[in-house]
């Protein structure tokens, strides 16, 4: 069944919705877009085909969406959220929910009761992460207590260490310093670099000691747009490990196994099947199949798309696949890491009411 859902904003992250749609129509509809830029409005008609409403209001008159992504900025989403809520209307909301952690509490008091309102984070959801959650979930690694994540920032990489930990909302003593790093720059929103020149980057590392499980943050700003910087997810566990796409784990005690993750793509040389990712194997099994066949979607696109099969489920009854507390977690971890940083004293979480 097609799922059709409209848009509150028009800002370059929307555009990976709208994307979605156009390659694929026939899973997913667009009803509307809302937004008061008449330069974005042009573009998003010329480029999408897409039908422009000046407010939320107007759209809901005209449009019966299954439910709304509201993609404004961080500091007008808590509000812009609640007014679709209150409307009876499902909310999914880009990244972050609030900017701040008051913001996030008075958020998560103000959501009306039994309203369906879920995070697009999208990080756990792309190909490669999926794979490796899939494989922590065979057990072969054994206990996971260390998970170190040098690929994004922010709450993005809070959210993958605490997937890759299996944790929750346990309390954890944080350590973080900053330092200035020198490099050429990469690929940007704006597209390539302008001219030739070497700029200096803030590089953050930050250990959050969770008691029997630690994960660290190591990331330099633009990482993960960088030609020149790596991205390195490093998961240990008690018989394993994984090392971005290399596995080694003990089968017994005096058999070590070597493995790795390989990608799987359709229409390379006489494959005829389309292009595309088709999934990630991992021990000769399938860690991960693409749900998305032929959709030409890169990895971020592919797990944005799979926000929207995830929320659309979540609507008819189905699981939560990222609440508000759990994006209230992550930004609040965050936000203990800049603290970290600024201070150069450690810092402990406490638990908050969303834990509850």
């Amino acid at each position: 069944m097609k799922i059709i859902f409209g848009i509150i904003g028009s800002g370059w992250r929307s555009e990976f919705y709208m994307r979605a749609a156009k390659l694929m129509p026939e899973r997913f509809e667009i009803c509307g877009v809302v937004t008061t830029n008449p330069e974005r409005a042009d573009k998003i008609r010329k480029e999408f085909g897409l039908r422009i409403f000046k407010t939320s209001d107007e759209m809901f008159e005209s449009t019966k969406p299954e439910f709304v992504v509201v993609s404004v900025s961080k500091s007008a989403a808590p509000d812009v959220s609640l007014s679709v809520l209150n409307k009876a209307i499902p909310v999914l909301a880009e990244t972050p929910a609030a900017d701040t952690i008051d913001k996030l509490i008075k958020f998560n008091n103000a959501i009306p009761e039994n309203a369906k309102y879920q995070v697009a984070e999208q990080y756990f959801l792309q190909p490669m992460h999926s794979a490796m959650l899939s494989y922590i979930n065979n057990g072969k690694l054994g206990e996971i207590n260390q998970a170190r994540i040098s690929f994004t920032n922010s709450y993005h990489a809070i959210s993958l260490m605490r997937k890759f930990l299996g944790l929750h909302f346990e309390n954890a003593k944080i350590t973080a310093a900053r330092f200035k790093v020198p490099g050429y720059p990469g690929f940007s929103r704006q597209g390539n670099p302008a001219k030739e020149e070497i700029v200096m980057r803030d590089q953050t590392i930050a250990v959050f000691n969770f008691g029997n499980k630690t994960g660290i943050y190591d990331f330099e700003a633009d990482q993960h747009r960088s030609w020149i910087r790596s991205q390195q997810v490093l998961i240990k566990g008690t018989k394993g490990e994984i090392n971005n796409t290399s596995i080694q784990y003990l089968k017994d005690y005096l058999t070590p196994i070597k493995s790795d993750f390989k990608r799987v793509n359709i229409g390379e040389n006489e494959n005829l099947e389309g292009y595309g990712l088709k999934g990630i194997i991992a021990d000769g099994e399938w860690q991960y199949v693409n749900p998305f066949l032929n959709s030409r979607l890169s990895d971020d696109e592919i797990a944005v798309a799979s926000c929207i099969v995830k929320m659309s489920e979540y609507i008819r009854g189905g699981k939560s696949f990222y609440s508000l507390a759990d994006a209230s977690q992550d930004m609040y971890f965050a936000e203990l890491l800049e603290k970290a940083v600024e201070s150069g004293k450690s810092i402990e979480s406490e638990t908050q009411p969303w834990a509850k």
